[in-house]
């Protein structure tokens, strides 16, 4: 029984030699199966991941930067500004929910027409009429013409040593809007209106810090934002600041088209500055006199002069430093003078008397008002026409102080209808304190005193005004006033230059005719100098000091005129009068007249 289960079973276990046959190719076909899907698997797993680098190649980034100190605020008060599109690198402040400029920016951005009195510790604006006043750390301010008024926030108010002004009284005068901004803290500005290349957003999109999908997001840009273009960022990214001013990154095609936007608002009128023009060419001669018998020398000192249309007669003179003036001034002086067809600016000085402090008149707004009504009194007492003010070597701390009273005096000028004048070193930059572009706005006429290139206590000779130091003069100052405004003062003075052992000794200055005199006694024949336009001459005396003579005389004359001429100047004026050739007068002449 058990053989005959075995020898079954064995039977069962034999098959056919085709069948094994299949059985192998089956094997085959599974192993090939296998190997394709392992290979489609592997070729899966691939392509997903060339996909997933792709996508994160191709995909845009949106890491946010960290833009808590974006604009460098530096304190929770401090607001950096970006003023008409420009990032000034300067901050506004917040003080009490109000906000404000310091004086410096002030001045740097709006307008230098306000004033810190500091020793009366009193904020000044000045109009073409008026005066206005406001006490440092309150909210009042009174103005000459329209009365007291009052703010919810102080006008100005000092931390340390800075002086703060409140932007919403700066607008009650000029065209201001602000948006202040936090989170960063940010203040976006427009002073009065400008232009910028502009787009609009046309989709939502992201500002990014850099050019490129990756680049950290700055802000959201929504669909119609409009951004100023600052510049191309190669084919497909633009470089804009947003409205709120961030400065980033935008791709090319998220924008529409570009366009000029106007920003800011034009709703202010514009200060009107009177001025009193004449009709002729100003020909200005001054009278230096040193006591009231002086003022009979008016005929001498005219005898010869041709087509002088006015006379300044140095009368006024500062007498101390509460604003009280000294006068020399004469009535009948001023009506000879009419009847010889001129007109009288009285001139006024801070250097005529002793123990003047130019700076404390000036920087006090009683001691600056009670000088202005003094003027003003003493001018229409003798009947003058107008004010010469020569203030001279004025501290650089001073210079606000000075223009702050031509300022005033101006006002009270202009209702009086006197003309005011005023005289004035070159503008090299060491002067700039005078403000030359501010007196020509509120003054008649600027006066340049075109001489002392080489004064008296110079170290090496020189020319008295040579054709350059004439020509920087004149060139600088249209620079900052209209020439219409501008006189050019000429010397009718020569320094005689005496120099020993490589030292100036001696250089008195003289008039025209002693200066002629000089060459005759030195033996010396002047000839044309083409370097200064001047006739020049020089020798060597028996003990080796060397005499140099740069002579002013018609011809050096004619040709400071010509560059006048050039510059379509108002006029000329002469230090001084007294001092001149007659034949230098037929030269002025033909261009006062125009011939």
């Amino acid at each position: 029984m058990d053989k005959e289960r075995r020898r079954t079973t064995a039977k069962r276990k034999r098959r056919p030699a085709g069948n094994r046959k299949v059985h192998k190719k089956r094997k085959k076909q599974s192993g090939l199966v296998r190997i394709i899907g392992t290979v489609v698997f592997v070729l899966l797993i691939l392509g997903l991941l060339g996909g997933y680098f792709l996508i994160q190649r191709y995909s845009y980034g949106k890491e946010r930067a960290d833009i808590s100190d974006w604009f460098d605020a530096g304190d929770a008060s401090s607001f950096p500004m970006i003023i008409n599109g420009v990032n000034v690198e300067r901050k506004a402040r917040s003080f009490d929910g109000a906000y404000y400029l310091s004086l410096e920016d002030v001045h740097e951005y709006v307008s230098t027409r306000f004033y810190y009195g500091e020793a009366d510790q009193i904020f000044v604006y000045s109009t073409p009429d008026a005066v206005i006043t406001s006490p440092v750390g309150t909210g009042e301010y009174t103005s000459t013409v329209a009365g007291s008024n009052t703010m919810e926030h102080a006008i100005s108010r000092t931390e340390g040593d800075t002086l703060y002004v409140l932007i919403d009284y700066l607008k009650l005068y000029y065209d201001i809007s602000f948006e202040a901004y936090t989170e960063p803290n940010r203040m976006t500005v427009h002073i009065d209106t400008w232009q910028a290349e502009t787009a609009q957003v046309n989709h939502d999109t992201w500002l990014r810090h850099r050019g490129g999908i990756k680049s950290d997001i700055l802000i959201d840009l929504k669909k119609e934002d409009r951004v100023i273009i600052l510049e191309e960022e190669g084919e497909d990214w633009v470089k804009v600041r947003s409205e709120d001013g961030f400065a980033g990154y935008v791709e090319k095609k998220r924008l529409g088209e570009h366009t000029t936007y106007t920003y800011g608002a034009d709703t202010l009128q514009e200060p009107v500055y009177t001025s009193i023009t004449k009709p002729y060419r100003i020909s200005i001669g001054w009278h230096q006199i040193y006591a009231e018998a002086g003022n009979d020398t008016l005929g001498e000192v005219t005898s010869q002069v041709k087509s002088l249309n006015t006379i300044s007669p140095t009368w006024f003179a500062l007498s101390d430093n509460e604003g009280s003036i000294s006068s020399i001034g004469s009535a009948d002086y001023v009506q000879r003078a009419h009847a010889m067809g001129m007109e009288v600016w009285a001139l006024v000085s801070n250097f005529a008397n002793e123990g003047i402090d130019s700076k404390a008149v000036l920087s006090r707004a009683a001691s600056r008002a009670r000088l202005t009504e003094n003027l003003i009194a003493e001018t229409k007492r003798l009947g003058c026409d107008g004010i010469n003010v020569d203030f001279e070597d004025l501290p650089e701390n001073a210079g606000q102080d000075f223009i702050q009273f031509i300022r005033e005096l101006s006002i009270a000028c202009r209702r009086e209808q006197l003309v005011l004048s005023i005289d004035n070193y070159p503008p090299y930059n060491f002067r700039a304190y005078y403000d030359h572009r501010e007196q020509g706005i509120v003054a008649d006429y600027v006066i340049i005193m075109g001489y002392d290139e080489h004064t008296g206590g110079s170290e090496e000779a020189g020319s008295v005004s040579s054709i350059e130091y004439t020509r920087f003069g004149i060139e600088a100052t249209c620079a900052l006033v209209p020439p219409e405004k501008v006189i050019n003062a000429v010397p009718f003075y020569t320094r005689i230059w005496t120099t020993s052992g490589g030292a100036v000794t001696n250089c008195p200055a003289v008039g025209m005719d002693a200066a002629r005199e000089n060459c005759t006694m030195y033996g010396i024949t002047p000839t044309w100098d083409a370097e200064t336009e001047q006739n020049y001459g020089e020798t060597t005396t028996a003990d080796g000091s060397l005499v140099q003579i740069w002579m002013e005389d018609s011809e050096s004359i004619e040709a400071k005129i010509a560059v006048m001429e050039s510059n379509g100047l108002a006029g000329i004026g002469f230090w001084r009068l007294g001092l001149e050739s007659p034949d230098v007068w037929d030269v002025i002449a033909a261009y006062v007249d125009g011939r």
